[in-house]
């Protein structure tokens, strides 16, 4: 275990950093960024999601969505339309040119998957995939575990 312990998160990291940095290169070749893709795929997984509820899925700050969005409705890819009941709500949805887009996207996709595997069999990255979802539920666990058993702030008067 010593090995796995002195390893684990440094690696872990130093591979989402890759990752994100691979995606970001292949991304410009379609004229957006990893960070725009990642929005795109959320708006087509869940057309005429809120504005505020993509930015609490996408644990990104109201602010930053927001700009986002605005250069992903300045290049065509998705349209905000106010909500029926309240005036102050924006939905968010996907026009033709970004459903264009996330086709081709989705070539690029398997292609960054294809290269960060090579040399992994199918069934060992299908285990790993299964791993690194447990790996991330176990955090899940903690991290609410902890905040359940974390002391309140005692409240000071005066």
């Amino acid at each position: 275990m010593g090995s796995v312990d002195l390893n684990f998160l440094f690696t872990l990291a130093e591979v989402q950093r890759l990752m994100r940095a691979y995606a970001d290169r292949a991304a410009a070749r379609y004229g957006i960024t990893r960070a725009q893709w990642a929005v795109l795929a959320k708006v087509e997984r869940s057309e005429g999601m809120k504005q505020t509820e993509l930015a609490e899925q996408m644990e990104m700050q109201p602010i930053t969505l927001t700009r986002l969005i605005d250069k992903l409705c300045d290049s065509g890819w998705i349209e905000r339309r106010g909500d029926e009941t309240d005036r102050r709500v924006n939905r968010l949805y996907l026009r033709k040119a970004g459903r264009q887009l996330l086709g081709k996207l989705a070539g690029l996709r398997s292609e960054i998957t294809a290269t960060a595997l090579d040399g992994i069999t199918p069934a060992d990255a299908i285990r790993l995939l299964t791993q690194l979802d447990l790996i991330k539920e176990n955090v899940r666990h903690a991290i609410q575990n902890h905040e359940a058993d974390a002391p309140k702030k005692e409240q000071r008067y005066g």
